[in-house]
């Protein structure tokens, strides 16, 4: 299987994996250059342009182009130093963690591929399940569970509409609190010193009113009653609490210092080598190199998307801070009416086609937030990233169902807006009661 993979990817493979090992070797050895990680993984998106849809080269190139040009217009213009050297560091915690929790798919052995065997849940109940497996399981295995979910229920026949949203909103609306997701990742980096508490305490009821409207949406729009749901047994929920589980620990008694996307970034890969390790070297090391140049490099656009935007964003935030001097910020302050208006906007840019990660940099790249203003920003990061992934048609999730089964990303956009639209309203309201004692 290994041996019919073209060279470069297998050498885009390696040079990724080398890229998260160094960013996990710099936990332990903070003097490491960092600089060297972004050049293992920028050589990496180098390796694998060619491979990338064309719609995503020209987003992602985009985003390059206009932050290096960023860039020259405050060294030229303004007179900027800068820093050649971290030039590309942009983005590089969040795909090191990205590496880090692909590496889940290799806990335990291949599912059974064989049909299925017992009788389908339908009706609402099946809805709510597919809903509900996808969320939580994605919670933390993320966009893997939509693929293990998905083909699952392809097996009694092509998946429909019903089916599709299921697997779309339920995992999309993990992003509103999980910390398993890239969303989270950007978000701490951008606001370390925001309060998780506060987020999950928000996050959570909005990610089940989206499940609840979700089921009693699709009932109403469709005919339910020969449409098979996942059904979600305990047994299934045992390696994702025992990850949580694990995370907690190293956060809170093993390594208090280090932030919960770092402990996932070495965690991840650490639990499924040993996992695979019961199985014996031979086979560990079979699935281990699979992952190395299959997995790995069929990541290169998210892993590009998030470079390049990391590029963007550092390359704003310098030519803003030398046009003004340090002096100017988007908003003087980041209240309840700057906060919506900023959500509103990075889910329309979703639904135009952009990833919310380009809203959600060039806004932080913007303001100037103190510790409770950084909560108010992560929400609003985290509320836009769900909903926005939910309905924009070039998301991950989207284009992801499409390459596997066939749906059209604007297709899921139009079943989507109605959704998106309730979940805003929800949103909005949750900003304001955020906002209110700032």
């Amino acid at each position: 299987m290994t041996t019919a993979t073209p060279f470069r990817h297998r050498l885009a493979g390696f040079l990724t994996l080398a890229g998260w090992a160094l960013q996990v070797t710099s936990f332990v050895i903070p003097a490491l250059p960092s600089p060297l990680v972004s050049a293992l993984l920028w050589s990496a998106v180098v390796l694998m342009w060619v491979d990338i849809p064309r719609r995503n080269q020209l987003q992602a190139g985009t985003l390059a182009l206009a932050g290096l040009s960023m860039f020259i217009a405050a060294h030229f213009v303004y007179g900027a130093n800068i820093d050649v050297w971290h030039l590309l560091d942009g983005n590089t915690f969040v795909v090191a963690m990205l590496i880090g929790v692909s590496f889940i798919v290799l806990i335990g052995r291949p599912g059974d591929k064989g049909p299925p065997r017992t009788h389908p849940v339908t009706g609402q109940r099946g809805a709510a399940g597919t809903w509900l497996g996808v969320h939580l399981l994605g919670a933390i295995l993320n966009l893997s569970t939509v693929f293990m979910v998905g083909d699952r229920l392809e097996r009694r026949g092509p998946l429909t509409d019903p089916q599709l949203l299921s697997l779309n909103r339920g995992l999309s609306s993990a992003a509103l609190w999980s910390p398993f997701f890239a969303s989270m990742g950007v978000v701490i980096t951008l606001a370390p010193g925001l309060d998780y508490a506060s987020l999950i305490a928000l996050g959570l009821p909005l990610a089940l009113a989206g499940g609840v409207f979700s089921v009693l949406e699709l009932s109403r729009r469709f005919e339910l009653d020969d449409v098979a749901g996942f059904s979600l047994a305990p047994r299934s929920l045992l390696t994702p609490v025992i990850l949580a589980t694990l995370v907690m620990v190293f956060h809170y008694r093993l390594t208090p210092a280090l932030t919960i996307v770092s402990i996932i970034t070495f965690l991840m890969p650490t639990v499924a080598l040993l996992t695979n390790l019961l199985h014996g070297w031979p086979a560990t090391r079979r699935r281990l190199r699979q992952h190395t140049e299959l997995r790995l490099p069929a990541m290169r656009g998210e892993i590009t998307l998030f470079l390049c935007a990391g590029l963007l964003t550092k390359g704003l935030s310098t030519l803003v801070d030398a046009a003004t001097q340090g002096d100017w910020t988007l908003f003087p302050t980041f209240g309840t009416l700057p906060a919506m208006a900023s959500y509103l906007a990075i889910v329309a840019s979703a639904v135009a086609g952009l990833h919310p990660i380009i809203g959600v940099s060039v806004l932080a790249s913007m303001l100037e937030l103190d510790a409770n203003h950084q909560t108010l920003f992560g929400f609003v990061a985290l509320a836009s990233w769900a909903v926005g992934t939910s309905v924009g048609p070039l998301s991950g999730i989207n284009l992801s169902l499409q390459g596997r089964y066939g749906v059209s990303g604007y297709r899921m956009m139009r079943h989507n807006l109605p959704y998106a639209a309730v979940m805003s309203l929800l949103v909005l309201l949750a900003i304001g009661w955020l906002a209110r004692g700032l």
